[in-house]
């Protein structure tokens, strides 16, 4: 997919997490264990939760920073991979860990390549800081997955 504008970089991202929740929503009626469904739920109900909280973010966001044009963005049909994308029925917390990090760091990766050829300082920043904001989710989600271990 070829992105212009911010605005659809935004739009792209929050598809995007529609599409891992519809991953997981489906991985979740083909999973045997229990842990794993509960694990599938949870990941389900977070990517509806960034997704909104971009959209929202889209909404307030200025006009001026929204149409800020790129030149060059291009990225992979993430829907074809997430629909493409199975598990075996006893796949484990660790296959399902693993599957969400790499579809995620996809993600952050095209906002720090889109933040590196931003044409202004601010939009940058705000490209960081939704990349900082994702990271730090993403280390907190494996933390819990690690103390879901001990129970």
């Amino acid at each position: 997919m070829r992105i212009q504008q911010l605005s659809e970089l935004l739009e792209y991202v929050a598809k995007c997490r529609l599409d891992m929740a519809s991953l997981y929503k489906r991985l979740h009626r083909n999973a045997d264990s229990s842990r794993v469904k509960l694990m599938l739920k949870y990941l389900q109900q977070h990517e509806k939760h960034v997704h909104d909280t971009i959209e929202s973010y889209i909404e307030d966001a200025p006009a001026k920073i929204l149409d800020t044009w790129f030149q060059d963005v291009v990225f992979e049909d993430f829907t074809k991979r997430c629909t493409d994308t199975t598990l075996p029925a006893n796949m484990d917390e660790d296959l399902v860990l693993e599957l969400h990090l790499d579809l995620e760091n996809r993600l952050i990766g095209l906002l720090e390549n889109t933040a590196d050829s931003s044409p202004n300082g601010d939009i940058k920043s705000a490209l960081l800081d939704l990349v900082r904001v994702a990271q730090t989710q993403q280390k907190r989600l494996v933390h819990s997955v690690l103390r879901m271990d001990d129970i």
